[in-house]
């Protein structure tokens, strides 16, 4: 049963002026997603810096109002909610923002950190009770219950992500995106809140979307990985099944570039011509065409339709489009 299902998602930002043609420049951030998330499972979503990879979970969970589309949570249309039915909904759906010094008020300590989402939510009927959920919460993600007392400036990136942790728990959120949560900090410590996010989800069944650029630290914590390119979604995969049999040359550059991947398996490099175009001005045809080693004149003048070559796994990509039917 899914959780999370959206459709035609849209998030189109107005940047001033207008084209050659008239029209207003517009920054299509996100343009025309459609994702289906599982309970209890987790979506990688990968792509290189600019793609809407962070727009799209902004979008998903209503912090930034989408320009068109449908978002569908537990089976409700949440799309045209206003601020006052998302609040019920808020506490089940949590984000991981990408800076862990960014993300937490250096003037609070850490028991008012975690216990403020208790607070503003009413899931506690007195102050020993919320500071009670603080000491089990930092225990759950390997804090000892002194950490309490201390500010953020006190603890290094590694620990500090583990508060942010802590604190979107304290909620027991259905769903949570994590967008770019370990890129900030070091590999040995990337490992760590990595481990951790896997336990977590195991333990209290959470649902994840998981943004990275990184494809060796989505194949790690995702069950299925969706591939996005300048706004959109050129290919969706099992885990297993995009790493061992990319579609899209888009994909299989991402792999190629993987240390030790293209020796072991001895995949072909692929390597990309020119630079990722604007968001602002999106290619005629295929997005993708301007940097393919395998474009043809199709590409240059047709969008290409996402199709199924098997099951679960889909490609946006002419050299499939007589591979299978579309959902």
């Amino acid at each position: 049963m899914s959780l999370l299902e959206i459709k035609n998602l849209k998030k189109h930002f107005d940047v001033g002026g207008k084209s050659f043609f008239g029209k207003k420049n517009k920054v299509h951030a996100v343009d025309n997603v459609s994702l289906v998330l599982k309970k209890h499972e987790t979506l990688g979503i990968v792509g290189e810096s600019g793609c809407g990879k962070s727009t799209l979970g902004r979008t998903i969970l209503k912090l930034i109002e989408p320009s068109a589309g449908e978002i569908h949570y537990n089976g409700e249309d949440i799309t045209h909610f206003p601020p006052r039915q998302m609040n019920p909904l808020r506490k089940k759906m949590q984000m991981i923002f990408q800076d862990p010094y960014a993300s937490l008020n250096p003037r609070m300590s850490v028991n008012r950190i975690i216990n403020e989402p208790l607070a503003v939510h009413n899931l506690s009927n007195s102050k020993t009770e919320r500071d009670q959920r603080v000491d089990e919460l930092l225990e759950m993600v390997g804090l000892p219950r002194t950490a309490k007392k201390k500010y953020p400036a006190e603890f290094s990136g590694g620990q500090r992500q583990r508060i942010m942790i802590a604190r979107i728990l304290a909620t027991e959120p259905e769903l949570v995106i994590a967008d770019e949560a370990v890129s900030a900090l070091d590999v040995s410590i990337q490992s760590q809140i990595l481990n951790l996010i896997s336990e977590l989800r195991e333990m209290l069944g959470t649902s994840y979307i998981f943004i990275s650029h990184d494809l060796g630290v989505v194949k790690f914590i995702s069950d299925r990985i969706a591939v996005m390119y300048l706004g959109t979604i050129v290919e969706s995969a099992p885990s297993d099944v995009l790493y061992r049999n990319p579609l899209h040359p888009y994909s299989k550059s991402l792999l190629s570039s993987i240390p030790g991947v293209k020796r072991k398996r001895a995949r072909k490099r692929y390597l990309l011509k020119g630079d990722v175009p604007s968001l602002v001005s999106i290619p005629e045809g295929c997005r993708f065409h301007t940097r393919c080693p395998e474009a043809s004149e199709i590409c240059r003048r047709f969008e290409p339709e996402s199709v199924f070559v098997e099951r679960d796994h889909s490609v946006m990509c002419h050299l499939y489009s007589n591979s299978g039917d579309q959902p």
